[in-house]
């Protein structure tokens, strides 16, 4: 599965108050898949750091297997753009991105934003 940026937001601040909830139960509930990210969530959580945190970034991401981005992956970005725009429907860029990871690697996304995401047609959604 992929997760994207607001799941790895929720689940650090869970981490940090030591208080679980529901990304750490998710996280739980699917001991079998491997945690992955696109490399555009890489840099939306890194901007909630300040430049003398960076270790401490690093170290939250250690978690996840970090998709990193390619021709065909920029590709489909380019046309879900397209085609939401088309139909009245935009998304931001940064998203477009990480759904196009998870199209592109046949994997569904965890996200508490589903109202973007849902927007994507055969993308997998899994609200969390």
């Amino acid at each position: 599965m992929i997760y994207d940026t607001t799941f790895v937001i929720h689940l650090e601040r869970e981490f940090r108050r030591k208080r679980p909830g529901p990304a750490s139960a998710f996280l739980q509930a699917h001991p079998r898949d491997v945690p992955c990210i696109s490399l555009v969530t890489v840099a939306e959580f890194a901007e909630g750091f300040e430049p003398h945190q960076e270790a401490a970034c690093r170290a939250a991401l250690k978690l996840y297997t970090v998709l990193d981005l390619d021709p065909d992956i920029a590709w489909r970005a380019g046309q879900l753009s397209r085609l939401l725009g088309r139909s009245g429907l935009p998304i931001g860029d940064n998203d477009l991105w990480i759904a196009a990871t998870a199209l592109h690697h046949q994997m569904p996304l965890v996200t508490r934003n589903t109202t973007h995401f849902q927007r994507i047609p055969g993308l997998i959604v899994i609200s969390c």
